[in-house]
C-alpha cells in the first residue's frame, strides 16, 4: 500500500479550509464577549472581551426570549424526531434491502420521489390547516408530527443495509428459526450502527436548526431555540452581543452530540468510502 505524503499546496489548502471553517465560530465568541458598541465599531475587535458571562446571564434572564424553554423544547423535538427517524428508517431499510414482497420496488420509488419534492415549502399550507383542525397549534406535537418519517433516511439505510448485511446472513438466521424482528434486532442493527449514527446526527442537526415550521405553528410563549434567538432583538435596535451569546449557547448541544457520536460517524463514512 502506497503512502502519500502531503505537498505544501495541500497543507496550505487544508489550513485555509480549517481557518474558514473555524473563524465564524471564533468571531461569534468575540462578539458574544463584547458590548454592543464594540460589535458595531470600526475596525471591529479581533480579540474576546470580558463580558461573556454577563451577556449569557442577560440572555437567560430575557423574559421575551424564554431561552431556557426554547432550549428544552428544541431538545425534546430534535431527540424525539431523531429516534423516530432512525428506528423507522432502519426498519424500512431492512425491509427494502433484505425482504422479498410485492410492490417493493414501487414503494422504494415513491420514497425517492418524496425527496424530489420540497414538502416543507409546498406542504406548509395543508400541514398548517391540519394542525389547526387537530388543535395542535402552539404545541410541540405540531412540530414533531410532520418529521417523524424521512425519505432520505429510508433511502440511506436501504443502501447501507444492502452493503452491510448480506442476504446469506439473513437467510442463515431464518434457517436457525429467528423471526423477522429478531433478525432485525440481533443481525441487522449491529451491522448498520455506523449508518444509524450518521443519520441520527444529521437528523438531530436539521431539527435543531429548523426555523420556518416552528415559527409558523408555535407561539412566542412556547418557542424553540431558533425562535428564542430572534426574540433577543430589541424593538427598535439589534443587540448583536445577546444574539451571538444566544447562538453560542445554542450550539453547545450540537457539539456535545457530535463529540458523543463522532467516532461512529467518521467510522460509518469511512466504511462506506472503503466499500465504494
Amino acid at each position: 500500500m502506497t503512502n502519500w505524503s502531503p505537498t505544501v499546496f495541500t497543507r496550505v489548502m487544508l489550513g485555509l479550509a480549517v481557518f474558514l471553517s473555524a473563524f465564524p465560530l471564533y468571531w461569534m465568541v468575540v462578539i458574544a464577549s463584547r458590548t454592543n458598541s464594540d460589535a458595531v465599531s470600526m475596525p471591529p475587535p479581533l480579540l474576546p472581551g470580558g463580558n461573556l458571562g454577563e451577556n449569557i446571564v442577560a440572555v437567560l434572564n430575557n423574559e421575551d426570549a424564554k431561552f431556557l424553554l426554547g432550549l428544552t423544547n428544541s431538545f425534546i423535538v430534535a431527540a424525539t424526531v431523531t429516534v423516530s427517524v432512525v428506528i423507522i428508517s432502519t426498519l424500512a431499510g431492512f425491509s427494502f434491502a433484505n425482504l422479498q414482497f410485492k410492490g417493493r420496488n414501487v414503494l422504494l420509488v415513491l420514497v425517492l420521489l418524496t425527496m424530489a419534492v420540497p414538502l416543507q415549502q409546498m406542504g406548509v399550507v395543508p400541514l398548517y390547516r391540519l394542525m389547526v383542525s387537530l388543535e395542535w397549534t402552539g404545541t410541540l406535537k405540531a412540530v414533531i408530527l410532520p418529521y417523524l418519517l424521512n425519505g432520505f433516511g429510508v433511502f440511506l439505510m436501504t443502501q447501507y443495509t444492502r452493503q452491510a448485511v448480506p442476504m446469506e446472513l439473513v437467510e442463515a438466521a431464518r434457517v436457525d428459526g429467528a423471526a423477522t424482528l429478531r433478525i432485525w434486532w440481533n443481525v441487522v442493527l449491529p451491522a448498520v450502527r455506523p449508518g444509524m449514527a450518521v443519520l441520527g446526527i444529521n437528523t438531530f442537526m436539521l431539527m435543531w436548526n429548523d426555523f420556518m415550521w416552528p415559527l409558523i405553528v408555535l407561539t412566542p410563549d412556547n418557542p424553540t431555540v431558533q425562535i428564542a434567538i430572534t426574540s433577543l432583538n430589541a424593538r427598535f435596535s439589534t443587540n448583536y452581543t445577546l444574539i451571538f451569546a444566544g447562538t453560542a449557547l445554542s450550539i453547545i448541544p450540537l457539539v456535545a452530540v457530535f463529540i458523543a457520536f463522532g467516532r461512529q460517524i467518521v467510522g460509518g463514512l469511512m466504511e462506506g468510502a472503503v466499500k465504494a
